[in-house]
């Protein structure tokens, strides 16, 4: 491996990824829509991955019911009352000081979801309403950004991609 953080190695050896795609990763950027269960272990993964810039919007503050699944928070974000997106960032940023990790405290909205879009490759849906997921919708087909849907009721879960 040659100038790559050996963070990445073992991610460079899988035949499909490699160095190249490796750097691929390394520029690319991703929104995450929903910071709760599926969105924070979303944005970890994808801070591991080494995606060069994560931006994460959700609007709620950490509560004590949150900390059984949603594992980038603890009972200190609790105590302060701190909103998701802005504890997760912070925690991100200090798994991988390499990525760029943008925080949004906001609703997604027909007003501001272009401009969260803005500079993105892909979004990921944590959100927990349709009314959201259609604004996503919406949004990346206009822009032709793909983005995959991901749900996860009790143990259940689904996905699907979608490639305008």
């Amino acid at each position: 491996m040659s100038e790559l953080d050996p963070r990445y190695e073992r991610q460079v050896l899988v035949a499909e990824l490699g160095e190249e795609g490796q750097r691929v990763l390394l520029r690319s950027s991703v929104l995450i829509v929903g910071c709760g269960a599926l969105g924070s272990n979303l944005a970890s993964l994808c801070v591991r991955a080494g995606i060069g810039t994560v931006r994460i919007v959700d609007r709620d503050r950490i509560e004590r019911s949150n900390l059984a699944r949603q594992t980038l928070y603890d009972e200190d974000d609790v105590a302060a009352s701190r909103y998701k997106s802005q504890a997760a960032a912070a925690k991100l940023r200090r798994i991988n000081a390499d990525v760029t990790v943008e925080d949004h405290v906001l609703d997604v909205q027909a007003d501001n979801i272009e401009g969260l879009l803005d500079g993105i490759d892909v979004v990921l849906d944590g959100a927990d309403n349709f009314e959201v997921r259609y604004l996503i919708n919406d949004a990346c087909l206009k822009h032709g950004i793909p983005w995959v849907y991901a749900g996860v009721v009790a143990t259940t879960g689904m996905s699907m991609t979608v490639r305008p």
